[in-house]
């Protein structure tokens, strides 16, 4: 293919303005969206299905490779009982020569109670291993949890996610905890982020879907907020890379949402991203769903219309991420081989 930087959507700001050829949508129909690029050269992407059913996975040694990857099916819902219904934003992670799929479900009889689960793989090829599901994430409380993420900062390693606090309002807000191991929290739980402003409260009170950079010095947490319809938008949390990331008080809350819908290129509430780079192991990438209208017939849940997109990003001055807007809609580009 070409050049890497050259197949993927720019940002729309000054100095990054040229538009790349390449495909946005890149996956359609396909929310919640997690590219992990491991270290056997493929890039792998999983993410939320509409009929909330399943968890699939795709690989390709592009990122534009990814939009005409087969799909494999490696895990379905159960019939009855736990892990049967709402099996929502799944991620693959790599850990310690494992493969790890987190995941949100709840049980087939009980459809609202959502929690976060684990599926873990010991074939090289997550593919085509077999996988054996861990058991359920246990925390602090027994309510609704999703949106599970985890990322290694000096040594430690850490699980974020979106939970309901007991005796709040709020539907969600975001969690930190060390782990003992992949499937296991060793507490305590802090509370990072809870939806405070008014734009994190538009239809529910949300925040949820974290996803973790670290660059510059810092350990940068950006996260969703608002119901899922074209008010969703992304928020960002920054702390020190040398301070306690257990302490809230070392979190760094901006008071204006950093990825908005876009009018102008037509896209509408970008969020629950993810992190990736380009080929050239150099250029960051956001990942983000995003719908093509702003209005939506009845429940936004019920809308199939969340499609993956990829862009790269730049970083400001400050050394915070500069995300620019959701990129326009665009065709299939050149050097979309898998």
């Amino acid at each position: 293919m070409s050049a890497p930087d050259a197949a993927l959507p720019g940002t729309a700001r000054a100095g990054t303005d040229r538009i790349s050829p390449g495909r946005n949508p890149l996956v359609e129909q396909r929310a919640d969206p997690h590219i992990h690029r491991h270290t056997d050269g493929f890039y792998y992407f999983t993410a939320t299905v509409p009929e909330y059913d399943r968890i699939v996975l795709r690989r390709s040694r592009t990122l534009q490779g990814l939009s005409v990857a087969d799909e494999s099916v490696v895990w379905r819902k159960h019939d009855s009982g736990d892990m049967g219904a709402h099996i929502w934003a799944p991620e693959l992670h790599h850990i310690d020569g494992a493969w790890y799929l987190y995941f949100a479900a709840a049980p087939a009889e009980s459809v609202w109670d959502i929690g976060i689960w684990v599926l873990e793989n010991t074939d090289a090829d997550p593919v085509r291993g077999s996988w054996a599901e861990k058991g359920r994430i246990r925390t602090a409380w027994d309510t609704f949890a999703l949106d599970a993420t985890t990322f290694t900062h000096h040594g430690d390693r850490y699980l974020a996610w979106a939970q309901h606090e007991p005796g709040t309002d709020d539907n969600t807000a975001v969690w930190l905890s060390k782990m003992a191991n992949p499937w296991t929290l060793t507490g305590p739980q802090v509370r990072l982020t809870a939806p405070e402003y008014d734009w994190e409260r538009i239809g529910h009170q949300v925040n949820e879907g974290p996803a973790v950079i670290i660059r510059n010095g810092r350990v940068f947490l950006t996260y969703s907020a608002s119901a899922t319809g074209h008010h969703y938008c992304l928020g960002l949390l920054t702390a020190d890379a040398g301070s306690d990331l257990m302490d809230p008080a070392s979190w760094a809350k901006s008071p204006t949402p950093v990825f908005t819908s876009d009018d102008t290129n037509r896209q509408y509430g970008p969020g629950h991203n993810s992190f990736t780079v380009a080929e050239d192991g150099r250029t960051d990438v956001l990942v983000y769903h995003a719908r093509q209208y702003e209005e939506i017939d009845g429940d936004p849940l019920d809308d199939p219309h969340r499609h993956t997109r990829v862009q790269r990003f730049g970083w400001h001055p400050d050394g915070t991420p500069d995300f620019g807007v959701p990129v326009a809609d665009s065709g299939p580009g050149p050097g979309c081989g898998r």
